[in-house]
């Protein structure tokens, strides 16, 4: 069995590594390719919390993930349903994959906003955070003395919180990672973390026959 070793930032916060800008046939090409891999898993055009925890663990590190799982999941819902239909689906992976910077970051911000109150506490941040190192320790994304996540949430917090009033506000979210490259990618999430997609089993007639 060949194992392939991702990068660490890879899960570090649940987002994989940037992705060019996508424009013209190619970008249309790869929204239909997303698309029809929702319509394909969910005929009915909708996704429960349930399923969608199990495409993504399917796809990243098993149940570890089912905690960020479910925050990508309440800030895709934008109506607060309960499922995702296909259009708050297609919204955001166009503008995760065709957004602007600003945009990314927007969406990033209601990611880490649990409560959504319009502001970032140093817990809500830590939440995610641990959820994200859960997935690292289980998919073995471990480096020689990485940063823990707590340590990760105090730097983010000293660099981001401006005014020292314990919370961070979308403004200071934004232009706090577009001032640091680091924070930058550490905070934007990425649309391959959302493909609703099955992944590729061993033919079981072959397994019988082999």
């Amino acid at each position: 069995m060949v194992i392939v070793e991702l990068p660490l930032h890879v899960y570090r916060m649940g987002q994989a590594a940037a992705r060019p800008c996508r424009r013209g046939e190619s970008y249309v090409t790869e929204l239909y390719d997303w698309f029809r891999k929702f319509v394909i898993e969910c005929p009915s055009g909708l996704i429960t919390l349930h399923e969608f925890q199990r495409h993504f663990c399917d796809g990243t590190a098993g149940s570890e993930s089912a905690e960020y799982a479910e925050q990508i999941f309440r800030t895709l819902d934008n109506n607060g349903d309960g499922v995702v239909d296909f259009r708050e689906y297609v919204m955001a992976i166009s503008m995760l994959i065709e957004g602007s910077a600003v945009e990314k970051l927007r969406w990033s911000f209601k990611l880490y906003d649990k409560d959504k109150d319009g502001a970032i506490t140093k817990e809500e941040m830590l939440e995610i955070m641990q959820a994200v190192y859960k997935m690292n320790v289980a998919a073995g994304l471990t480096r020689p003395n990485p940063l823990t996540a707590e340590e990760c949430t105090n730097r983010i917090f000293v660099r981001l919180d401006k005014d020292n009033n314990a919370i961070i506000s979308l403004e200071e979210f934004i232009e706090g990672a577009l001032d640091d490259d680091w924070i930058r990618e550490m905070l934007e999430c990425d649309p391959s973390t959302m493909k609703v997609e099955r992944p590729l089993k061993r033919d079981t007639a072959l397994e019988t026959h082999g």
